[in-house]
């Protein structure tokens, strides 16, 4: 058997190999999109008409990224993207910080404090996430309408919080489900309360998969396009509604080297926080995927 083994070990470490060169190919096809947007972005308009993508930049320079975020037109205003930046920060921290808060609550009490028909809220909260988003438009703006929170900030920030609960009710209370209940058990035998239960015990354990609920509520409300446009008023449209302005303003020359740096920085959060915190969500998914 051990010759076998040995016979088979330099096969397995070229198939090892084999794959890892795949995997390094496909990941270079797959980013090779942002290094071209990169490399244009730091070249100037002149050397970018003489062609050349992949080609490095014979002079570096940073005025691309300069004009994006404080002077380019994104309409009929001249202000680059830093104040749509700052806006899409105000709905993102509240949204995240609400929505994810509400879909603890949520999976607690349908794990820890089932009530009749739990598993119907469940399961309407489910059907939530399969919803498209141009389903809910006409509604959510008669809503909005009605609670005169049309073309607001607080109106977007509502829009994203309604709309992320089926998921981050899904996400907790898959993992609360994992949790044994003899420990809710005794803290009820020592007097504990619903909320004291969920602040005490609860939610300094579910570290993993508040970070799921972070990573993907702010990744889906910062790259959300359809209700800012739809819902934003002209100073909260978020920095998704200004770039897609700043690319197609005509101003007579097409500058590419800016766009480029104005997408590049719309995408920057998302990209940090997929890099920093990447694989604390993978983590995190599967930390209640095994009971007991």
């Amino acid at each position: 058997m051990d010759n076998v083994i040995r016979r088979r070990t330099p096969g397995a470490r070229m198939l090892r190999t084999g794959l890892y060169v795949l995997l390094m190919v496909m990941a270079l096809v797959y980013l090779l999109p942002l290094v071209v947007m990169l490399l244009t972005s730091l070249k100037p308009l002149e050397e970018i008409r003489a062609g050349g993508l992949l080609s490095l930049p014979d002079s570096l320079t940073f005025s691309a990224w300069l004009k994006a975020w404080g002077s380019a037109c994104t309409g009929t205003r001249c202000e680059g993207l830093s104040g749509y930046f700052m806006n899409s920060v105000s709905i993102v921290v509240p949204a995240v910080a609400i929505s994810t808060l509400m879909g603890a609550l949520n999976g607690y009490a349908l794990t820890k404090w089932r009530f009749r028909g739990a598993n119907l809220c469940f399961a309407l909260l489910l059907f939530g996430c399969f919803i498209p988003f141009q389903v809910v438009l006409m509604p959510m703006a008669q809503t909005l309408g009605w609670l005169g929170l049309a073309s607001s900030t607080s109106g977007l920030v509502l829009v994203h919080v309604v709309y992320g609960i089926a998921f981050t009710t899904l996400f907790f209370r898959n993992y609360y489900v994992s949790i044994p209940d003899e420990m809710i058990s005794a803290a009820k035998l020592d007097g504990a309360g619903f909320f004291r239960v969920f602040w005490r015990i609860l939610l300094p354990i579910s570290g993993p998969i508040i970070t799921v609920s972070v990573i993907w509520q702010f990744t889906q409300i910062w790259n959300d396009f359809l209700f800012g446009v739809a819902f934003a008023g002209f100073g909260s449209q978020p920095v998704t509604v200004a770039l897609n302005n700043l690319v197609n303003t005509s101003t007579g020359v097409k500058e590419y080297n800016v766009d480029m740096a104005g997408a590049l920085i719309a995408a920057l959060p998302t990209l940090v926080v997929y890099v920093v915190a990447g694989k604390y969500f993978v983590r995190g998914l599967t930390a209640g995927s095994v009971k007991g």
